[in-house]
C-alpha cells in the first residue's frame, strides 16, 4: 500500500500539507472547544467503549488498549485524493489482531475532488468493507475545513450533494452504508441540516460535552458519540450506543444503527 503524499495525478495540486494533523475531531475542537464533565449516559441502553487514531499517534500498542477496555476502533485511512495516512497498516490489522473490531475513515476533502472520487480512492486504500465479523463499514469524517472556509467554499445545496455522492458511490461499491461522523453545529452551517441521511447511514457525532446534545436533523440517535480527545485509550475516546453485540452486529452486516 503507497503511503504518505501522493505525487502525481490530479490531486497533487491539492494542499495536503496538514493531512498528518488532521483527524477526525480536530477542527470541531479547534471551532467549537470542550465542555467540562464527564459523559453522563442512559444505563439502560448499555455502551461500549473504543476509540479512534491516526497516524498522529504513532505505533499504537495494542495489546493494551485493549486492555485498557477497548472493544472498537476506527483507524483513519486517507484524506481527499492525495494522502494515506503512513501508520494506516500498523493500526488497522494490529487492532484486529488485538481482539478489536475496527473500520477505517476519510477525511473529507470537498474542496479538491467529488465525493464519488473520494470514496473510490478510500475503498482502495484501505475503507473497502469486508464480511469477516471484524470490519466495520468505512466512515466519512466531514468537518470544519483546516485550510480555509469551513464550508470548503460549498454552499449548502452543494455540501449535500457532496456528501450524497461520497456514501451513494460507497454503498454502491461496499454494498453497505458509509456511517457519517460530523458535529450538529457543523452540519446545519453547512448543509443547513440536510435531514435526508437519517434512515441511511449511522451517525458517529463528535461532541466534547457531559451531555450528546442536539442531534443532526434526519437522526435520532447516534450510533457513535466521540465524547473526549483525551482518555484512557490512545487517540480520542467514543462510545457505542449499545452492548457489545451491537458493535458486532454492525460489523456482521445486520445493523445499521444503535
Amino acid at each position: 500500500m503507497a503511503c504518505g503524499v501522493a505525487t502525481a495525478g490530479p490531486a497533487a495540486a491539492a494542499d495536503y500539507s496538514k493531512a498528518g494533523e488532521n483527524v477526525a475531531g480536530s477542527q470541531i475542537l479547534r471551532h467549537e472547544g470542550v465542555q467540562s464533565g464527564s459523559p453522563r449516559l442512559d444505563p439502560a441502553t448499555g455502551q461500549t467503549l473504543g476509540h479512534d487514531v491516526s497516524g498522529h499517534q504513532g505505533a499504537v500498542d495494542w495489546g493494551q488498549a485493549a486492555g485498557a477496555g477497548a472493544r472498537f476502533a476506527y483507524v483513519k485511512a486517507t484524506e481527499g485524493t492525495g494522502f494515506v495516512s503512513p501508520q494506516f497498516d500498523q493500526q488497522y490489522n494490529g487492532a484486529r489482531s488485538a481482539g478489536l473490531i475496527r473500520g477505517a475513515y476519510h477525511f473529507a476533502r470537498p474542496d479538491v475532488s467529488s465525493g464519488a472520487q473520494q470514496a473510490d480512492y478510500f475503498i482502495a486504500h484501505g475503507g473497502a468493507w469486508r464480511g469477516d465479523g471484524k470490519t466495520l463499514p468505512g466512515a466519512l469524517d466531514i468537518e470544519y475545513n483546516p485550510y480555509g472556509d469551513a464550508c470548503y467554499g460549498k454552499s449548502q445545496a452543494d455540501m449535500t450533494a457532496w456528501i450524497a455522492d461520497f456514501t451513494h458511490r460507497y454503498l454502491a461499491k461496499q454494498r453497505r452504508s458509509a456511517i457519517i461522523y460530523t458535529s450538529t453545529s457543523w452540519w446545519k452551517q453547512c448543509t443547513g441540516n440536510a435531514g435526508g441521511f437519517g434512515d441511511t447511514n449511522p451517525l458517529w457525532l463528535a461532541r466534547y460535552a457531559p451531555q450528546i446534545g442536539e442531534l443532526p436533523a434526519g437522526w435520532d440517535k447516534q450510533s457513535i458519540w466521540q465524547f473526549s480527545r483525551t482518555g484512557s485509550l490512545p487517540g480520542d475516546q467514543n462510545y457505542y450506543n449499545g452492548p457489545m453485540n451491537r458493535v458486532e452486529a454492525l460489523a456482521r452486516g445486520g445493523g445499521s444503527s444503535a
